[in-house]
Formats: C-alpha cells, structure tokens, sequence
C-alpha cells in the first residue's frame, strides 16, 4: 500500500512529460484529464499511507472536488473549443518537439536536484511528493511559454497548477478544506475565462495561434 503513492507520482510526472511530447490537441487536453484522475486519487492514497482509516470527510472532499474540476469539468470545457475551434494538431510551436523534450526531461532533473535539497519540517507519504509537484510546474511552464496554440497554454497553466495543488498536499492534514477548494473553483472559473477567450480568438483569426494577438490595434 506504501508504494501507491510513490506509483501515482511516477504517473504523474509521466503524464506531464508525454503532454510536452505530444502535438495532438485533444491528446494533451486528455492527459490533463487523466493527471486529473490521479490527483484525485493521491490524496486518499497519501491517508492510508499515513494509516488513517477510515477516510476523513476533509480528504474524501478534496478528491472528489479534484476528480470533478480537474479530470471532468475543464478537460470537456477544453475539448468543446477544440471542435468548435476546428483545430487538431500544434503546428509550429515555438520550441520544437524534439527540443521540448529534452528540455523537458532536464527540467524533471532539476526536479529531483531541488527536491534533494529541501528539507520538509514534517514526513509526508512519498519522497517523490515534493520532486514531482516541482516536475509539473516545471512542464506547465514549459507548455506555456514553448506552445503557440492557446488550449496548449491553458493546459500548460493546468499542469502547472497541478504541480501546486501536488505541493499543497504536504499539508492536506493542515489546510481547511474550504481552502482548498476555493483553489479548485479559481482554476475553474480561470479555465472558463479562458475557454471564453479562446473562442473569441478563433473566431476573429480563424485559429487559435496567440501570435496573431500581436496584428490587433493598439
């Protein structure tokens, strides 16, 4: 039961590596969904792992919140632009595939380097908990910056966000659930602005190309 944790983690870092390799739009938005699944499930994997049986509604609550905004809500907002939209692939982003993946895998290094040297004031139910939040928010900010493609970006700032809410987890036992899903509402309704401005590049340049943002008058 131990290595559970350890294993949604690996997963997680996997996942977010494979969105940076991957071109295909809704393949990206899916792996965001499934990073979803997992975050979902860490939570009540992190509490038996501590030995808390039977499950704390504080816990229950959050996993059901991730599962509901991160793997459900925003990853069918994301797609509906996709179709909408009409586009499929990220044709030319703006640092190549074959570069964002080396570069990722150098930044997942650098993960594990920084997880090394911080020193947690208390045991938490993985090793790999702090080197794989620092994994994701690594990657979403490679997405971010490297893509031209504006859902890529969004699912980058979601990875991104992962990455934090993987981080808050060293104190789920501390934060008061209200907390922590008030983060989860803010991603949703960030994602919803989003997917609002999303829809309205599209429609005036006919893609979704944030390079195009820089022809609008001043």
């Amino acid at each position: 039961m131990s290595d559970i944790p350890d294993l949604l983690l690996g997963l997680l870092i996997l996942v977010g590596l494979y969105m940076v390799s991957t071109s295909r739009l809704q393949a990206c938005v899916r792996a965001s969904a499934l990073q979803g699944i997992v975050l979902g499930i860490l939570p009540i994997a992190l509490e038996w792992t501590h030995g808390i049986v039977p499950l704390s509604l504080h816990v229950i609550t959050l996993s059901g919140g991730a599962i509901a905004i991160k793997a459900v809500a925003i990853p069918r907002l994301l797609l509906r632009s996709i179709r909408e939209a009409g586009v499929r692939r990220e044709v030319e982003p703006m640092v190549s595939l074959h570069g964002s993946i080396l570069l990722a895998a150098a930044l997942v290094g650098l993960a594990f380097w920084l997880g090394r040297q911080m020193t947690l004031p208390f045991p938490v139910g993985s090793d790999l908990l702090v080197p794989s939040a620092i994994s994701n928010v690594l990657l979403g900010f490679l997405l971010v910056v490297g893509r031209r493609k504006a859902i890529t970006q969004v699912v980058g700032y979601l990875a991104l966000e992962n990455g934090v809410f993987v981080f808050g987890l060293t104190l789920a036992q501390a934060q008061p659930v209200l907390v922590e899903l008030t983060v989860l509402l803010d991603v949703l309704v960030g994602v919803f602005v989003m997917g609002i401005a999303i829809h309205h590049i599209s429609r005036t340049f006919d893609h979704l190309d944030t390079d195009a943002m820089g022809s609008l008058p001043e």
